[in-house]
């Protein structure tokens, strides 16, 4: 028989809550295994109401009252203070209990990774949490951290994201050696900020069990010129965003010229199914895990409709029956190595 796999989820997270969370369980669990059930943490007269919309969503859902929210402007420092017992607080916690192995949040993104690094704690000796996406390319997909949970980084948080980027890449899109690229202004090895300069020579000169190939830039990203491209929490949020209002910019004008006229409208109808899948497939994924904890937690944005927020519990699914946390330990364990190996000279510049 097949273990169950429950997805714990901030039912009251994000600027919808409920009226999107709750449809979006019904439907990823249309498209998941039998054995895929959801926690969803909230208010309990709030969540029964939107469940009973839901043909057949009871039987594969328990619904666990929580007191409070957090709030989206909540400061990270903040929520954590007033957190216990939230639905957010609750999500992550039953990874902690062993009620569930994967937690889904579209809340206050800084809250989520305090309370994540308190209760699940940081696994193999790292430092803080990155928050990972994946970016369609022509060639398939590419692995793209940090997006938003680390502002400032120095070189040595770099390298732990390089070495969790590249477990999570091989473990969840099956590529055995993945390569791996910084993300700078040019190529060239003295361009970038001194923190950029020094991930550089340690991946270079550590010994790490890495496929490093050096710096890469913005447009690199969609080009898939390496597997796994790693930078600071600021530079991969602009990106991100800036990848996503692109997507659907381009999106929108298709729209607009495909629905201008009768007869091109008509044309629009009948290529509906390709324009959606296109609308999909230029869109980065709306939920990027955090990687380095003890335990799966996915953030998804804050702004998902139901289509988004499903897409986010699927890839939860998928992340949950992944091995890249062992994957991760094993490469942490050279890390002190590494660094020592590549310190520079006494009295070198």
């Amino acid at each position: 028989m097949t273990q169950p796999l429950v997805i714990s989820i901030d039912a009251m997270g994000g600027d919808h809550g409920p009226s999107v969370v709750v449809p979006a369980a019904a439907r990823a669990l249309k498209d998941l295994p039998a054995h895929v059930r959801c926690l969803l943490h909230g208010d309990e007269t709030q969540l029964r109401a939107e469940v009973s919309k839901c043909s057949g969503l009871l039987e594969r859902v328990e619904l666990r009252h929580a007191e409070r929210v957090v709030g989206m402007d909540e400061k990270p420092a903040q929520a954590l203070r007033r957190a216990k017992g939230s639905s957010m607080w609750n999500a992550v916690e039953a990874i902690r209990e062993g009620a569930a192995s994967v937690s889904v949040s579209a809340g206050n993104t800084g809250a989520l990774m305090a309370i994540s690094k308190l209760i699940l704690r940081m696994s193999a000796d790292l430092d803080r949490p990155a928050l990972v996406a994946s970016i369609p390319h022509a060639k398939g997909v590419s692995t793209f951290l940090d997006v938003g949970a680390n502002v400032d980084c120095d070189a040595e948080r770099l390298v732990e994201f390089a070495i969790m980027g590249e477990a999570y890449h091989r473990a969840a899109h099956g590529v055995a050696r993945p390569t791996v690229g910084l993300l700078n202004v040019g190529s060239e090895e003295m361009k970038g900020h001194e923190e950029v300069r020094e991930a550089n020579r340690i991946l270079r000169e550590g010994g790490l069990d890495l496929e490093y190939r050096g710096f890469v830039e913005g447009d690199d990203i969609t080009k898939g010129t390496v597997d796994v491209i790693v930078t600071d929490g600021f530079t991969g949020n602009v990106a991100l965003k800036s990848m996503e209002g692109a997507a659907k910019f381009m999106y929108g004008e298709l729209k607009s010229a495909l629905t201008a006229g009768p007869f091109s409208s008509l044309g629009a109808l009948l290529a509906r199914p390709s324009l959606l899948r296109f609308r999909d497939r230029i869109n980065p994924p709306p939920a990027a895990p955090l990687l380095g904890l003890n335990g799966l937690v996915l953030k998804c944005h804050g702004g998902a409709d139901d289509r988004q927020f499903a897409m986010a519990i699927r890839a939860a699914a998928d992340v949950a029956q992944s091995g890249f946390a062992s994957e991760i330990e094993r490469n942490m364990r050279r890390l002190p190595a590494a660094l020592s190996s590549a310190a520079p000279a006494d009295g070198a510049a």
